[in-house]
């Protein structure tokens, strides 16, 4: 994390300095799979990458109706591998949508969010509440297990505007420089609520959460349960400080991690129309809701699959 020198000692080009801690132009490694890990075709259903690195469409599964078991580990797969997939022009009811949610786990509830017509999906209606968009994150890390996945649906969409994106955590622990993996080699990083919801929920609605959602730590370094791949795990809603460190050089710190879900390279943006779906892995992705469409509405519900401990 030192100053970035453009020249050689001793050569006839002036000096010149960049600060330090910024994001550099350059090559970046952009892996998809995990080390070893074969790039095998899909049998049951089509893929369609929207980049080489994450965020894929899906094509011939129906998720309103019950997935036969090869389909739903074929599924799994490619989550894994792509990290987010989206199903056009599906519609599944919420019960569909939970259904569908369920292969890959128990449901978790958020009670600081708005619930749809049923208590286990989240709505989020632009019309009728403040913003809790525009900043990259990744859901609920400030529980103690955070969620393993999320399911998203838009059941209204602006006449323009209102994309989302996502960013591969992995690749962006894959570029940092070796100097900043190995001084977060075992560092852990303070968790809480209160910041990302303070933005928009008043005062009096959060005080009565804060005993059933205390500071949590994880890893800053997380390893993907299933493909033991290590990837960033802090982001700018919910991670407070880095444990055992000096605020300067904890905040420090953060901010040059934060800074990486802005990479283009590490990202996927997706255009909504009514009816599509998208299923995350929100162990290994952040995302960022743009909020560009005002005075129009938008209406996502969302089911949340529970997760582990970050480890």
């Amino acid at each position: 994390m030192s100053p970035t020198t453009s020249v050689v000692p001793g050569s006839a080009l002036r000096t010149s300095r960049l600060p330090p801690d910024g994001l550099y132009e350059g090559p970046r490694e952009l892996r998809r799979l995990a080390p070893g890990q074969p790039d095998r075709p899909y049998a049951l259903f089509g893929v369609r990458p929207l980049g080489p690195l994450i965020g894929a469409e899906i094509g011939g599964v129906d998720l309103t109706r019950p997935l036969a078991p090869a389909v739903r580990a074929e599924l799994d797969r490619a989550l894994l591998e792509w990290k987010v997939l989206f199903f056009r022009g599906q519609h599944p009811t919420s019960a569909e949508q939970r259904a569908f949610a369920r292969n890959w786990g128990e449901l978790e509830t958020n009670p600081l969010l708005a619930a749809g017509d049923d208590p286990e999906v989240a709505r989020f209606d632009r019309s009728s509440a403040p913003a809790f968009e525009n900043v990259w994150h990744t859901d609920v890390t400030f529980r103690e297990r955070p969620a393993l996945g999320a399911v998203l649906q838009l059941r209204e969409v602006p006449p323009y505007g209102g994309d989302t994106m996502w960013a591969d955590m992995a690749a962006a622990y894959d570029n940092l420089p070796p100097r900043v993996k190995a001084r977060l080699e075992g560092a852990r990083a303070v968790h809480d609520f209160v910041p990302g919801f303070a933005r928009f929920t008043p005062e009096e609605r959060l005080i009565p959460f804060q005993d059933r959602f205390p500071p949590v730590e994880h890893p800053v370094v997380r390893t993907h349960p299933a493909t033991g791949r290590r990837m960033l795990f802090v982001n700018t809603s919910f991670t407070t400080r880095i444990v055992g460190w000096d605020r300067e050089e904890s905040d420090r710190m953060l901010r040059l991690l934060f800074q990486q879900a802005h990479v283009p390279e590490y990202q996927v943006r997706f255009t909504w129309r009514a009816g599509d779906v998208a299923f995350w892995d929100n162990r290994a992705t952040q995302h960022y809701a743009v909020n560009d469409y005002a005075p129009h509405r938008r209406v996502a519900e969302r089911v949340a699959v529970a997760g582990d401990r970050p480890r």
